[in-house]
């Protein structure tokens, strides 16, 4: 069994130069996104300073977003995390019986190219600037959660190789073992659906997808695709044979192994998942006027991004049984290490689900990066999928429900936290905030999924005779008198 990898690059590399936001900014509008609309002038809204107090606070807010941005540009978290090929080289030598000899030591030869911790400082006189300048303005809070974040980041980096690294990586990104509000645990719902999933068989379900594709021929397609759909906003599909993984996303481009092999619907889920979310938040954060750090997703927006294009595949009926035991698979692996599992365990775990010693390794190494080998102490991003996947249909619902379609739109308008999106609707009715240019259709026009979400939740409740809503049985004139 083959195994896609894929990684938002844009973690790797969270930080763009001025130059390169300027660019994205200042690009001519080619698309009408679905979300696009006119707003309410900056102190227009109910209660808002006056027009040119609400200009001069959102100039100063948007330069210290500039500065909050320039201090995280070096902040490459996937890459900090790397393994060198040698890494795996050794391990296959070694017939995959000896653990990896990646630690503390391994992580301090690889230069940061700065220092975590004063880095770290730095983000948090950022976030106390932005409290005391910015006091009761809601879209400022939503900037100083996110240098909180980094600052957050910064510490996780500079304990690499330990036990702390686990410690900043389950506060930042969370835990199998964290509760969703339905009262479960996020790994218990990985192996429920991992149960549920197991029962279907490709084969009778459609026709098989072969991978019969190389990496030139997706770039290809993907271009053309991306062409259609960002219109006048060029997305660049590039061939590149150092990534681990198969794909990767950044900020306005997709790269692509050269050497990997894909299936055509592979291609229909890196459109939907890099390109219609990944790289469309990139695009419409970068295009924000003030809140231009909505281009860059720090930790605390990974679950919404990665369970938002986990369920546009769902919605856009492109997902398949195999992509979502994978998915849920880096869960309970997440799981497993958290658990004391070692890294040859999670190997011999995945090669137990029939992948390749490769494939195998390389989803040992997405869990162990950063952490500790010997387990216990795993690098607990992953748990997105799962979580956001969870957490997206919930607010999903939620919002059709109480009558905000707008909040699920507004997803899109960069790279967010749930607790974000009610403050940047707001924010988009004053005209602080430009809505979301590019946005799924299947999201845009919310009538087809509105009647299936509500279909759902009648065919999912048992109506008793104490709901006042459940029918009541009628006489029936014919039947038989009871003794």
């Amino acid at each position: 069994m083959v195994l896609l990898g894929v990684e938002t690059e844009e973690e790797n590399d969270p930080g763009a130069c001025a130059a390169e936001l300027d660019a994205l900014s200042s690009r001519a509008p080619a698309n009408d996104g679905p979300g696009a609309g006119p707003g309410e002038g900056p102190g227009e809204g109910p209660g808002a300073p006056p027009v040119g107090a609400a200009r001069e606070r959102d100039a100063r807010l948007a330069r210290v977003a500039a500065r909050s941005l320039e201090a995280q540009r070096p902040l490459r978290v996937l890459s900090a995390l790397q393994w060198d090929r040698a890494v795996w080289e050794r391990f296959r030598r070694e017939g995959f019986r000896e653990l990896p000899s990646v630690d503390a030591e391994t992580y301090r030869a690889m230069a940061l190219g700065f220092d975590p911790q004063a880095r770290a400082r730095d983000f948090e006189d950022l976030t106390r600037e932005v409290r005391q300048g910015f006091a009761g303005d809601p879209l400022a809070e939503v900037l100083a959660r996110t240098c909180e974040d980094y600052a957050g980041t910064c510490h996780m980096l500079a304990a690499r190789g330990t036990r702390a690294f686990y410690g900043w990586s389950r506060r930042l990104y969370g835990s199998p073992k964290d509760r969703l509000p339905e009262g479960c645990r996020v790994g218990d719902v990985a192996r429920s659906f991992q149960q549920r999933v197991a029962l279907l068989d490709e084969g009778t379900l459609g026709t098989l997808s072969p991978r019969v594709l190389d990496g030139a021929q997706v770039a290809a397609a993907l271009r053309r695709r991306f062409r259609r759909y960002f219109g006048g906003d060029p997305v660049a599909v590039v061939l590149d044979d150092s990534l681990v993984a198969d794909a990767a996303a950044g900020s306005d481009y997709v790269k692509i192994r050269a050497s990997a092999r894909f299936s055509p619907r592979d291609v229909d889920i890196l459109e939907v998942h890099e390109g219609w979310v990944h790289v469309a938040t990139s695009l419409n954060g970068a295009a924000q006027p003030v809140a231009r750090w909505l281009a860059k997703g720090p930790p605390r927006t990974t679950a919404v991004q990665e369970g938002l294009a986990s369920l546009m595949e769902v919605l856009t009926l492109r997902s398949h049984p195999r992509r979502a035991r994978r998915l849920n698979e880096r869960v309970l692996a997440v799981d497993h290490a958290e658990e004391g599992g070692d890294f040859l365990e999670v190997f011999e775990w995945y090669r137990a689900r029939g992948y390749e010693a490769e494939d195998c390794y390389n989803g040992a190494r997405r869990v162990f990066r950063g952490g500790v080998l010997t387990g216990g102490a795993p690098f607990t991003k992953d748990i997105a999928y799962t979580r956001g996947f969870v957490d997206n249909w919930r607010f999903l619902r939620d919002a059709l429900r109480q009558g905000r379609p707008e909040q699920v739109r507004n997803l899109f308008v960069g790279k967010v936290a749930h607790e974000d999106v009610a403050v940047l609707t707001e924010c988009i009715t004053e005209g602080r905030v430009n809505p979301p240019r590019f946005v799924p259709r299947v999201v845009s026009d919310l009538n087809g999924l509105a009647i299936w979400v509500a279909n759902t939740e009648v065919l999912g409740a048992r109506p008793t005779p104490s709901d006042p809503a459940a029918p009541r049985p009628r006489a029936n004139p014919r039947a038989e008198p009871t003794s």
